[in-house]
């Protein structure tokens, strides 16, 4: 979804407004009600039955109203001088790029419209409010945590839900009910500018990362609580978009849509029972997802069971007119999508507002607006906003960016590095051995959060984070190096359309000065990669986001290639949303560490882990591919893309699943407790590991799977299981990982999971391409002689 790209500027306004707000509600506290309470406000009722209540009372525009993010929120004003148009425009200001409205405002504001709602209108139906978490609430002054394709790499769902309970935290406690998050789409296509919001290319890995979030949003009842809001699982479902353009058609089979891109969001309906599903811009076969029967009903309602209700992306519904084609008017998209199964239209509302005419006219039954005003309602009532809908104005103000809340971000930035190569043993740094550090580069000073950001009301640069680390034991000095755009720096960046490269010549002006400083120094750190402008969400045709090439932008290489010039030890540092195409530096330069977008506490994260007081345990969640010219290059392809082009290495850059440690690991002793098992059957790996270096270490344990005969294309691998381990130097672990029937089932000739007798190859490991491998046998059924013996158990 998009942000909204408004202009406000608070002032008196704000204050007047906020006066109002508290004023509002002293007096509705005073006035009091004696109304008999409706079935529908019974707690004590079940919801279904306190929504049919509330349906039957409701008027047809109050239904299409549930149905619209339009919604006009009113503030109550006892003076009868306030205009609701203030209103509007104060809202506005919470999602504005200028904004300054703080947390406690925030929350004031809410209540103030919540009361409006709850006590002025009809039926007293509250609001519920939506926000962005992707990797932290969207709203200024929140915790920024690791950017989502980072928390992938840490390949930590334990994290990743604890991330997402303190994000939820801050949400609800500013009024927020709804994220729009997480982001469960795969990353197969780094060409695509929103990667960076996705946990990776593997359909398990992005699974269990994406359960995760939504159980740390949501928590684990069916009832959510005010700590909780409710997830998003989104985009349902973008798949692989051609040339890796955003919103680009999906020409992709339903085969590969069920063996691999529906895969995370099965798995967010029937595991964490999300609350909500968005659906995503595209096409697939020529139909918009937004239309598309197959995708909503079909396959998310009847085969998954989803009770939860369905909202289109931001414009999603205007799409269908101007940029599908598909519909005539906004409100032939309204009948059509509506028909689909989306409930809800996240935009100015004016698509789904026509929904009015439609049915007093006949042309849309009421049927249907009545079945997505029920879903919307139910999540409501799920969320007890009938019964608590305001938050404690104080509480906004104490867990926002909270201690406790600064140090999770700073794990979770640990966590998220990746050390892609060590040559020498250059790092950790020694700073009795190198007394002067040379910092350069375009990312260095300033911190990169990644889209769906606002400004962070604590946060630390790489720079920052070297100079507090070394303190004065050694001296750092400082260049630019270049920069990489002409756009406003850090997260505000976002926003600006008109964005072009920085001028050449004054970016090779800027590296010879910095290579200058490096000369001075006895080691450089190069701090290169992308920014929010050149690696984000493309939502219009001269918006960048998306690329053509995944080289490094600007004069970024010749800075690196001029310090190595120097003989100087160099440390190449990434901060970017895409595994980029670094060949140069990947042959040349010593030591290379992948941080993505780290969040608030980068830069702490980055000096522990540069000097050693981490260990750096993440893993690649994507494939690094060497040129757009390999693309699709994700690890679990078929046996058929074996071929290699001509001239050029067909390897990756770096596989998925690979990432080094400070210190090493020996696997060894493989073996299943069962070497064969039924069709239904089960069985356990087990593995030993050691830690053969010096010093403790994090290693994720890795395991694949590969039926090497069978009735339909199998990849030549694939991710089904993984866990973290801790070991200490020289300790041996023995690590279980359980190896279900589900784990070897494949999508069958007729479209359904089967699981076939074969041979299977597990294979466990430190990467996707360095593992051990055992054979498991899965057997047909024995029937005794005659009849059955030979047929396939389904």
């Amino acid at each position: 979804m998009r942000a909204p790209e408004r202009e406000w500027r608070g002032g008196e306004a704000m204050r007047r407004i906020l006066t109002i707000a508290v004023v509002a509600v002293v007096v509705m506290t005073a006035a009091g009600a004696t109304a008999p309470v409706a079935p529908y406000k019974n707690p004590k009722l079940p919801i279904e039955e306190r929504v049919s209540d509330l349906l039957k009372r409701m008027t047809l525009e109050e239904k299409v109203d549930q149905l619209c993010g339009g919604h006009k929120y009113g503030i109550l004003d006892p003076t009868g001088q306030y205009k609701a148009e203030d209103a509007a425009t104060v809202f506005r200001a919470l999602y504005n790029v200028d904004s300054k409205i703080t947390p406690h405002d925030a929350a004031v504001l809410r209540n103030a419209a919540q009361r409006y709602e709850m006590e002025k209108s009809r039926l007293g139906i509250p609001v519920m409010f939506l926000g962005e978490g992707l990797h932290g609430f969207m709203e200024n002054g929140s915790t920024s945590f690791p950017q989502a394709l980072g928390l992938g790499s840490t390949w930590d769902p334990e994290l990743v839900n604890q991330v997402f309970t303190a994000v939820s935290d801050e949400m609800s406690a500013a009024g927020i009910n709804e994220a729009l998050s997480p982001v469960i789409d795969l990353a197969r296509d780094p060409r695509w500018g929103r990667t960076e919001e996705t946990y990776g290319e593997d359909p398990y890995l992005v699974s269990r990362m994406g359960v995760a979030a939504i159980e740390g949003f949501q928590g684990t009842n069916y009832l959510i609580d005010r700590h909780h809001v409710a997830a998003t699982a989104k985009h349902f479902v973008h798949g692989y978009m051609e040339g890796g353009r955003n919103t680009g058609p999906s020409n992709i089979s339903e085969r590969e849509l069920r063996e691999s891109y529906l895969v995370p969001f099965k798995a967010a309906v029937q595991e964490a029972k999300t609350g909500s599903v968005m659906a995503s811009y595209n096409e697939i076969d020529g139909i918009p997802v937004h239309i598309n029967h197959w995708i909503l009903d079909t396959v998310l309602r009847k085969e998954w069971g989803f009770k939860g209700y369905v909202m289109s992306d931001g414009e999603g519904l205007q799409m269908l007119v101007h940029t599908h084609h598909v519909a005539e008017d906004k409100a032939d998209a309204a009948r059509l999508a509506l028909a689909a199964g989306v409930d809800y239209d996240l935009s100015d509302g004016s698509v789904y507002r026509t929904l009015i005419d439609s049915v007093k006219s006949g042309k849309v039954p009421q049927a249907e607006v009545d079945r997505a005003a029920a879903r919307i309602l139910t999540l409501k009532f799920r969320l007890g906003l009938f019964e608590n809908p305001y938050v404690d104005v104080d509480y906004a103000v104490k867990t926002t960016n909270s201690a406790e809340h600064q140090k999770l971000a700073e794990k979770a930035a640990e966590e998220t590095i990746v050390l892609l190569k060590n040559e020498g043993g250059l790092l950790p740094l020694d700073t009795a051995k190198y007394k002067t550090i040379a910092v350069l580069g375009p990312n260095a000073a300033d911190v990169h959060l990644g889209g769906y950001s606002r400004e962070a009301a604590h946060k630390v640069s790489v720079l920052d984070g070297i100079k507090a680390r070394v303190g004065s034991s050694a001296t750092v000095v400082y260049a630019e190096g270049g920069k990489i755009t002409d756009a406003k720096e850090g997260w505000a960046g976002w926003y600006q359309n008109d964005v072009k490269l920085a001028d050449p010549a004054k970016q090779l002006e800027d590296v010879h000065a910095a290579v200058e400083v490096a000369k001075q120094a006895d080691v450089a750190i190069v701090v290169v990669g992308e920014n929010e402008t050149t690696n984000r969400e493309a939502w219009a045709e001269n918006h960048l986001g998306d690329r053509d090439s995944l080289d490094l932008l600007g004069a970024q290489e010749e800075l690196v290639r001029e310090v190595v010039a120097t003989g100087k030890p160099t440390i190449v540092f990434l901060l970017n949303g895409r595994p980029l195409s670094i060949n140069y530096i990947a042959k040349n330069v010593p030591a290379i560490v992948e941080g993505w977008y780290l969040g608030q506490e980068g830069g702490t994260a980055a000096a522990a882990v540069l000097f050693g007081d981490v260990n750096p345990s993440g893993k690649t969640d994507v494939t690094f591919p060497r040129s757009v010219g390999q693309l699709p290059d994700y690890y679990n392809h078929k046996p058929s893309r074996n071929r290699s082009y001509a001239f050029v290495d067909n390897s990756p850059l770096y596989p998925f699943g690979y990432g080094m440690s400070y210190t090493t690991f020996k696997y060894s002793n493989l073996r299943l407790d069962a070497a064969s098992i039924g069709l239904n059957g089960a069985t356990t790996i087990h593995v030993d590991v050691t830690n053969t270096g010096a010093r403790a270490g994090t290693e994720v344990v890795e395991m694949y799977v590969h039926q090497r005969i069978a009735s339909v294309t199998q990849p030549v691998k694939k991710l089904i299981g993984f866990r973290r381990v801790m070991l200490g130097a020289g300790e041996t672990r023995t690590v279980d990982l359980a190896l279900g029937h589900e784990s070897l089932a494949m999508i069958g000739g007729d479209m359904k999971a089967v699981v076939e007798p074969g041979t299977f190859e597990v294979m466990v490991g430190g990467s996707s391409v360095e593992t051990e491998k055992v054979e498991l046998k899965v057997q047909r059924p024995t029937l005794g002689a005659g009849a059955g013996v030979g047929k396939t158990q389904k």
